[in-house]
């Protein structure tokens, strides 16, 4: 392997896709694709024992979404840098993978030219974003008010709402107690608040849980 090969790790759920990207990669130049995923759970796996350069990272999937992958990684404190490459462009798609620590965010009819472009910078730890989805971010930086939760950050309020506890939430919905906690940090700093009870209280103040 030459010594300025980016290396990959492909995480989608779909193979003609994943099959798609190795071959684009294997007929460019400074690239090598050292591991292929069909969920989040086995590219996180495949992340720490491969340590690739960039993850490319599809979102939803059937065995383990990306966003909780991402958020996983991040915690774990990987060197991968991941780019998320999927067809969703929606708010409750784009800004959760970004806050759980994704480097860019493609979007899969991206040209080829442009894919390779966006691996190499996110390899550098730049910031790579589809047009599409720049401008929302920009829009909702923008938009006066304090920022939305988002669906799952509103699922999981919901339960602590209900008194469940860290572990019992990471099991209704299916995810790590790391990322349970992950969600609770941007819901607080959403809400301005530092603990479940006044995010609680704050959430049915504004009327994101109902009105108490």
């Amino acid at each position: 392997m030459a010594e300025n090969t980016i290396t990959l790790l492909i995480v989608d759920d779909h193979p003609v896709v994943r099959d798609g990207l190795r071959g684009m990669f294997a007929s460019a130049a400074g690239f090598e694709v050292v591991g292929e995923a069909s969920d989040g759970v086995e590219g996180v796996a495949l992340a720490a024992r491969l340590d690739p350069d960039v993850v490319l990272m599809d979102l939803r999937m059937s065995g383990g979404g990306g966003v909780d992958a991402i958020a996983e990684l991040t915690r774990r404190g990987l060197r991968c840098k991941v780019l998320v490459l999927t067809t969703y462009d929606t708010d409750s798609d784009t800004l959760p993978a970004i806050e759980a620590g994704a480097t860019g965010y493609l979007l899969k009819d991206a040209p080829r030219d442009e894919l390779f472009t966006a691996v190499r910078a996110a390899a550098e730890g730049r910031t790579v974003l589809s047009p599409a989805v720049a401008s929302r971010l920009v829009s909702r930086v923008r938009a006066p008010g304090s920022e939305p939760l988002s669906a799952r950050e509103r699922e999981v309020l919901r339960l602590v709402a209900k008194g469940t506890s860290n572990r019992e939430i990471a099991a209704v919905l299916f995810i790590s107690e790391a990322t349970v906690k992950t969600h609770l940090t941007h819901i607080y700093t959403k809400l301005g608040v530092k603990d479940r009870a006044a995010a609680v209280a704050v959430a049915y103040d504004r009327g994101i849980l109902g009105r108490s």
